[in-house]
């Protein structure tokens, strides 16, 4: 009866050792697929998180845009009772691009961080068009020491 108790604890211990390696040899092979998905994860997260819009519109042309549609706001701003958006939609056919291909390109510049470039040579553009605005902005400058947020 001993032995019987001996041989049977014997091959219990004996599964449980063969138990145990198997469900380690399992985890060390899911550890690695884990490692190997969170290292995918992270270089995929680092590409681009946004794709280039088929209809791009170049940069120099969208800062042409932007210097037109701030004069067209002014223009709304000093007759009220004018329609916005006939200007921005004359703006836009002006330059042969689509209202959705300039809001895409918008999104898309502002996400790459390249839209600071693309108003500062929109501010350009527009100092081009009125050599007098900068001397008025100087001036403004001067008086209430506060420089106008377009030239910041």
């Amino acid at each position: 009866m001993k032995q019987r108790i001996a041989y049977s604890s014997y091959k219990e211990e004996h599964l449980y050792v063969k138990l145990h390696q198997t469900i380690t040899k399992y985890k060390n092979k899911l550890v690695k697929k884990l490692i190997f998905i969170f290292v995918l994860l992270g270089l995929l997260s680092c590409s681009d998180y946004i794709d280039q819009p088929k209809n791009l519109v170049d940069e120099d042309v969208m800062a042409e845009i932007i210097a037109d549609l701030a004069i067209n706001d002014q223009a709304v701003f000093t007759y009220q009772d004018k329609n916005l958006e006939a200007g921005t939609r004359f703006v836009l056919n002006s330059h042969h691009v689509k209202p959705n291909d300039f809001a895409e390109s918008f999104k898309y510049y502002v996400i790459k961080e390249k839209m600071e470039g693309i108003t500062t040579h929109a501010q350009e553009i527009l100092l081009k068009k009125d050599p007098k605005a900068e001397q008025y902005i100087k001036e403004k400058a001067k008086q209430n020491g506060v420089v106008p947020p377009m030239v910041r």
